[in-house]
């Protein structure tokens, strides 16, 4: 494998990828590169957000009943428009919209389906903490040309066929996966505007010793949830916290260092709080791809089916170890 520094390109990866994929009309590559196109255009926009007066609220708030940040909108309305005109997609599903996103009427329509979170962590923008863009690709079941439909969406996570993040923080990195070519990362080099490979076959070793989870709601968590995380703590047991708040960072950190991220259900949202489709479905395949594991504290996450666009659900992930360890006990 080639470093950093002999150039691998994302170009020149995504060419092999569409190969590895047996994908003859190019739209999976497309796709994949209308997406790398806005990330590019997120991230120097989040790079400059006070000069370009994109800090702060725009006073509405999305179908989560959450405050819409201004970038929140400028990247979803970006990423959106990127894979509109390509015809790759026939449907687009978003945090910040409450209903299937068909694509125009003057585009054609493609094979596949993209499911995103476009800006995670946006609460941290005012601070200038690390945010991110977290998607989903789907091949759609519909009828080529057709305008989709639910059924398009609402399945199982195991049928996604790629997943990935970009975190925009000190670099802007991304992160794609599928089952073709494994786990892979690549940093933009913000002189020439392109992604290089930086992180080749990322893989998850089976355990760690780092935990990440929001202790401010202990006083809501199941008796079993506080017991395992106390256990952690015991002498002799060599773990440490880290915990950013912002979903993308927090994996990501964990991905490359090993670790276990525990978003659980608590007594004011017991169903959890993490979207199924645009979050924890990319993040678990992903995960899985790199020798990880993922559940919502007691079942496999790319097996549950979703039966509405913004379901929720907890979320267990990491190192496969932990995994299987913090399920054990949250659900014994």
């Amino acid at each position: 494998m080639q470093s950093f520094d002999e150039g691998i390109t994302l170009d020149q990866f995504l060419m092999e990828s569409g190969r590895a994929h047996s994908e003859r009309t190019g739209q999976f590559v497309t796709l994949l590169k209308q997406v790398t196109l806005a990330a590019k255009m997120v991230s120097a926009r989040v790079n400059r957000a006070g000069l370009a007066g994109m800090i702060g609220a725009t006073g509405d708030t999305n179908i989560q009943g959450e405050f819409v940040m201004k970038l929140d909108v400028y990247a979803n309305e970006t990423i959106k428009k990127a894979l509109e005109h390509a015809g790759v997609c026939c449907l687009v599903v978003s945090e910040e919209e409450e209903e299937l996103i068909h694509v125009p009427e003057r585009f054609p329509r493609g094979s596949y389906v993209f499911c995103m979170d476009p800006l995670d962590g946006s609460s941290n923008i005012d601070v200038n903490a690390t945010i991110g863009t977290i998607f989903g690709v789907f091949r759609r079941k519909s009828p080529e040309g057709g305008r989709g439909d639910l059924g398009d969406v609402l399945r199982a996570g195991h049928e996604l066929i790629a997943a990935g993040y970009v975190v925009y923080g000190s670099g802007t990195l991304l992160v794609l996966a599928s089952k073709a070519t494994g786990v892979n990362g690549f940093t933009l080099d913000p002189g020439i505007g392109e992604f290089f490979l930086s992180h080749p076959d990322i893989k998850l070793e089976p355990s760690a010793r780092m935990y990440s989870l929001n202790e401010a709601y202990k006083a809501q968590w199941d008796d079993r949830l506080v017991d395992y995380v106390e256990s952690l703590k015991a002498p002799g047991k060599g773990f440490s916290q880290r915990y950013i708040g912002s979903l993308v960072a927090d994996f990501h950190r964990n991905l490359l260092k090993g670790g276990l991220f525990i978003y659980p259900a608590t007594a004011k949202a017991p169903n959890g709080k993490l979207r199924v489709l645009y979050e924890a479905f990319p993040l678990a395949y992903i995960a899985e791809l790199a020798g990880g594991a993922a559940t919502d504290g007691r079942d496999r996450i790319l097996d549950l089916e979703p039966t509405e666009l913004h379901q929720r659900t907890p979320l267990v992930i990491g190192n496969s170890e932990l995994v299987r360890e913090a399920t054990e006990a949250l659900s014994g």
